[in-house]
């Protein structure tokens, strides 16, 4: 036998073995895989709301007068404390006004002390029948008068020093900077924002519910706060207290329920995207409605925007399809549509792609 059909002999031989093979082994694969049963959660069911974090005290810090921006002591992100200087304004023009009103309060006071002087003495001489009593009731309303213009003097005076304090911007409370929205030179006007401010301690959760599912929350309810875009170890938090609004939104008909959330949290801010979690199920019913199906998180395959399950079909063969997965309960995690209860999913993803699809 030539050499050359030897070979092509022996590649025969090698291939029939190797489909010979195939089916078995394809077979062993799908027998050797661990499936679970899914089956409705033992936790109770709840929806979940798309809400944001709010500040619970913020405010925009505006000018109370005009002037231009000479200095600005912060940027965004900077930490200040209560009645530290955010902003200076140009105040040369309300220095002078201050200036002269106090220059007019010395030459008030100093015409006071001239008719004061002059008052006690009208005084004493009409005690001696030196001068008659329209002379001294002249002297008496002179120093009144002057008196009345001191007092005039130190308020206007006054008012031109607390004038000058409007050109300091100073925190009203200690807080994060979050928008600086002028610069340098900039024109200041009354009611122009300069700084935005917020207190990071004091944070909550603001979602929209329909008041179809607000009517079956028949006591105020202590929700979950779920933060999707945060590492998962922040993700999940538990509000202190939750507030239902008493007034219903005509245009949306939705009420607002506000979670306020603890102390201490720096890794959130104001604007962040959260979800809060109802107890109510999807369809609006009550607390006690059956709970979504939950099957294990390893289970889940996430290829680029694909969320799926291994699940096997009625030849025992596991079928890759597609899945809403809901909030996540330990090691488990809901699904809300694509799985029937009592399928099989595989609990081993990559076991079960080694598996051949079953031929159509």
């Amino acid at each position: 036998m030539s050499p050359t059909r030897f070979r092509s002999s022996a590649a025969a031989f090698a291939l029939i073995a190797a489909l010979g093979a195939s089916a078995p082994a394809d077979a062993l694969l799908a027998a050797d895989l661990t499936a679970v049963a899914a089956l409705p959660g033992t936790s109770n069911a709840a929806t979940a709301f798309d809400g944001v974090v709010e500040a619970v005290r913020q405010t925009i810090i505006a000018a109370q007068v005009p002037g231009a921006v000479v200095q600005l002591s912060v940027k965004v992100g900077d930490r200040v404390s209560a009645g530290q200087v955010l902003v200076r304004l140009d105040a040369r023009a309300a220095d002078q006004t201050a200036a002269a009103g106090d220059a007019q309060v010395q030459a008030a006071r100093a015409a006071l002390e001239v008719a004061s002087k002059d008052f006690e003495r009208q005084r004493q001489l009409f005690q001696k029948n030196y001068v008659s009593q329209a002379a001294l009731e002249q002297a008496e309303s002179q120093f009144k008068s002057t008196q009345a213009q001191v007092n005039a003097q130190l308020a206007q005076a006054g008012a031109a020093r607390t004038q000058t304090g409007f050109y300091l911007v100073r925190a009203p409370f200690a807080g994060v900077v979050s928008e600086v929205p002028v610069s340098l030179g900039d024109m200041a006007m009354p009611g122009r924002a300069l700084v935005t401010l917020y207190d990071p301690g004091s944070l909550r959760v603001t979602a929209a519910v329909p008041q179809s599912v607000s009517a079956n929350l028949t006591a105020p309810p202590l929700p979950r706060i779920e933060f999707p875009g945060l590492p998962a170890a922040q993700q999940w938090v538990q509000p202190v207290r939750a507030q239902t609004l008493p007034t219903v939104d005509p245009g949306t008909h939705t009420v607002q329920i506000r979670a306020e959330l603890p102390a201490g949290l720096t890794h959130l801010a104001p604007g962040l995207y959260a979800r809060m979690w109802l107890p109510v199920a999807a369809g609006g019913q009550a607390p006690g409605a059956p709970a979504p199906l939950t099957v294990l998180q390893t289970s889940v395959v996430r290829r680029a925007e694909l969320t799926a399950l291994y699940v096997l079909d009625p030849t025992g063969k596991p079928v890759l399809r597609q899945v809403r997965l809901g909030r996540i309960e330990g090691d488990k995690v809901e699904v809300l549509s694509g799985l029937t209860a009592g399928e099989r999913v595989v609990s081993d993803p990559q076991a079960a792609a080694r598996v051949p699809a079953p031929s159509r």
